[in-house]
C-alpha cells in the first residue's frame, strides 16, 4: 500500500499521461510526480485547472476525473449550480492534462430537477460514449441512492438518451446506507464489466463496493458482489476509505486509488490522504494485494 504525501485530497483520480503520473482531487486540484515512482515526491501544480469558472458554479466543486479522448483531455466534475440549486455534473475540455479546462456542456448536463455527483465516461465496444453518475439520495422521494447511466453525444456535451436506474444503495446483500458514491468502470481480461462504487457499512466505515454486469454491458443488470473490496475491516481495522478508480503504472501493475481515511481522524492525526492498493484479477474477479 503507497500513502502519498499529499494531505486532505479526496476522490483522488489518476491519469498516466507525458511521462507522468497526474492526480486530480475534489475542490479543482490537480497532483503531479515526475519521480518515475508512484512512492515519489507529488507536487500540487500551481495552476487554475478551471478557465473561467461559471459564474453559476457553486463552491462545491466536486471529483474531477480526466480522461484522454479524441485527442483532447475531458474532465467530467460535479459542481453546485446556483441556476437549479442542486449539484450536477457538467464536462470540460483541455489540450493538456495540466489545465485549463473550460466547461464545453453548457451548464449541468445531469436533470436539472435533482441532485446527481460524480460522473464517470465509459465508452463501449462500439465507440458510444456513456455516462454513469449517482442519482443522489438527497433529492430521492425515499432517500436511497442510484447509479444511473446515459448515452452521451461524441463530443461529450449531452445526454442523448433517457438515464436509467441501473441499481440503488440497498441492493448489496449486506447492511450498508442509503449512498451511491464514486462509480468507475473496469472491463476484465475475460470481457466482464465491474462497476467500482462507494457506500457505507456504518456512518464511519466508507468502503469500495463492486458491481458485475450480467451481459458484459453497460446498461446489462448489475450484480452486487457478496462483500467489500476495501473496508475498514478488510484494511486491519485501521482506516476506512473510498470512492475508488483503478489505474496501471508504468510497469504494468494495477492500483486501486482511494482517499482513506473518509473523515479526519483526530486519535491519528490523519486527513483525508490519496492511497494506492496492489490490485489484480483472479478468477474474473478483483482482489486486493494488500
Amino acid at each position: 500500500m503507497i500513502t502519498t504525501n499529499i494531505r486532505r485530497l479526496r476522490d483522488p483520480f489518476v491519469l498516466v499521461e507525458d511521462d507522468a503520473y497526474y492526480m486530480y482531487g475534489s475542490e479543482w486540484r490537480v497532483c503531479k510526480n515526475t519521480s518515475g515512482r508512484l512512492d515519489g515526491e507529488w507536487v500540487e501544480l500551481d495552476v487554475k485547472l478551471v478557465k473561467n469558472p461559471p459564474s453559476f458554479a457553486g463552491e462545491i466543486r466536486w471529483a474531477p476525473e480526466v480522461y484522454k479522448y479524441n485527442g483532447a483531455y475531458y474532465m467530467f466534475t460535479t459542481y453546485m449550480s446556483l441556476e437549479t440549486g442542486f449539484r450536477g455534473c457538467a464536462t470540460f475540455r483541455s489540450n493538456s492534462p495540466e489545465g485549463p479546462f473550460e466547461e464545453i456542456s453548457n451548464g449541468i448536463f445531469t436533470p436539472k430537477d435533482k441532485c446527481s455527483i460524480d460522473a464517470t465516461l465509459y465508452v463501449d465496444e462500439e465507440g458510444q460514449p456513456w455516462v454513469v453518475y449517482v442519482d443522489e439520495h438527497a433529492t430521492a422521494p425515499d432517500k436511497i441512492g442510484r447509479m444511473a447511466v446515459a448515452k452521451m453525444n461524441k463530443e461529450l456535451t449531452e445526454m442523448i438518451s433517457e438515464p436509467k436506474e441501473i441499481f440503488r444503495a440497498d441492493s448489496p446483500s449486506f447492511p450498508v446506507l442509503n449512498v451511491t458514491d464514486g462509480c468507475y468502470l473496469y472491463r476484465t481480461k475475460k470481457g466482464s464489466l465491474l462497476m467500482l462504487w462507494s457506500n457505507y457499512q456504518t456512518v464511519l466505515e466508507y468502503c469500495v463496493m463492486v458491481a458485475r454486469s450480467d451481459n458484459g454491458k453497460i446498461d446489462g443488470n448489475w450484480i452486487q458482489a457478496s462483500e467489500p473490496l476495501f473496508s475498514k475491516k478488510i484494511n486491519g481495522d485501521t482506516f476506512d476509505g473510498g470512492h475508488g478508480m483503478i489505474f496501471t503504472d508504468r510497469d504494468g501493475q494495477m492500483y486501486l486509488s482511494i482517499h482513506s481515511p473518509n473523515f479526519y481522524r483526530r486519535d491519528q492525526k490523519r486527513w483525508e490522504t490519496p492511497v494506492f492498493i496492489k490490485i489484480k484479477e483472479e478468477d474474473d474477479n478483483l482482489v486486493l494485494e494488500l
